[in-house]
């Protein structure tokens, strides 16, 4: 049982809300046992509280009381966008998908710039395994919002599921061009590019990898990932002799920071194996 007054139970959901703390039941459990039959004295801060109350609610399960609260909210906001969306999130719940992006796309219609159910609609779309139609929806949301970095992020990951690999790394272009400082984003760049293979594709791999060294110097991803681009473009018969020189002295450099990285952490037989396995490592057959 919760033993607070109304006023200490209206602090805590504000609380919640200024914080962004997810703590589903316990606010189901707060409405119930205090602020249900005090909702009047919230004033006008109830409309909040009932939508705070609705989506806590839909996260338990209960939904006599998030369609309790629709009912109020659609009272006093009869064509109200975030109603709408509660409204949709309910069919989701129901797992009622076809009625749920209907009424997304009613909503994006009526509103294209909300960005809510422009991500809404993606979400469902890819939850149910539509990779394509998915796409084709974050294609037409980032002609829109071009500086959201989470959705070209997002794009990446289902390109990658799809192993569109040229596809994949020109959103992360796009997200170096606005984050050049994000070494994360070099990272997988670099991944992505090393992947694809070839050549050219194993040079841009290791430059990147090189940025993301020079914007983090203890990643160990990067420096694994410079030292298989360098073994690999060594020993590629496209590599010309002057070529050739300057990356096995980077072959070389990046074995003395992987074995000065495991001086730190590692007993002396496990440093020596390990550099031992690079320095033997055999890539002809990948």
């Amino acid at each position: 049982m919760i033993e607070l007054t109304w006023k200490e139970a209206r602090d805590v959901l504000r609380t919640h809300r200024e914080q962004n703390i997810r703590q589903s039941q316990k606010v189901v459990d707060i409405w119930e046992n205090v602020l249900n039959d005090n909702v009047d004295k919230l004033g006008d801060e109830k409309y909040v509280v009932w939508e705070q109350v609705c989506f806590c609610a839909l996260d338990c399960n209960r939904m006599d009381i998030a369609n309790e609260c629709l009912v109020q909210l659609f009272i006093k906001f009869p064509n109200s966008s975030r109603h709408r969306l509660l409204e949709e999130l309910t069919h989701e719940y129901l797992e009622r998908y076809d009625e749920a992006i209907a009424l997304l796309d009613l909503m994006i219609e009526n509103d294209d710039t909300n960005a809510s159910p422009r991500k809404r609609k993606i979400a469902i779309l890819k939850s149910k395994g539509k990779i394509a139609e998915a796409v084709r929806e974050l294609n037409e949301y980032l002609k829109k919002f071009m500086m959201d970095q989470d959705a070209w992020n997002e794009l990446c990951d289902l390109y990658l599921s799809e192993q569109e690999y040229a596809k994949a790394a020109f959103c992360m272009e796009e997200l170096i061009l606005q984050n050049p400082h994000n070494h994360l984003f070099h990272l997988r760049f670099a991944e992505i590019k090393y992947t694809q293979g070839g050549f050219d594709n194993l040079e841009l791999a290791m430059a990147y990898y090189c940025q993301a060294l020079k914007l983090s110097p203890s990643n160990m991803r990067a420096l694994f990932g410079v030292f298989l681009c360098a073994k690999h473009i060594s020993s590629s018969q496209k590599c010309n002799l002057n070529r050739k020189k300057k990356v096995k002295e980077i072959l070389s450099w990046s074995l003395e920071q992987i074995q000065a990285q495991y001086d730190q952490v590692a007993d002396p037989l496990q440093q020596n194996d390990v550099v031992k396995n690079l320095q033997n490592l055999d890539l002809s057959a990948s």
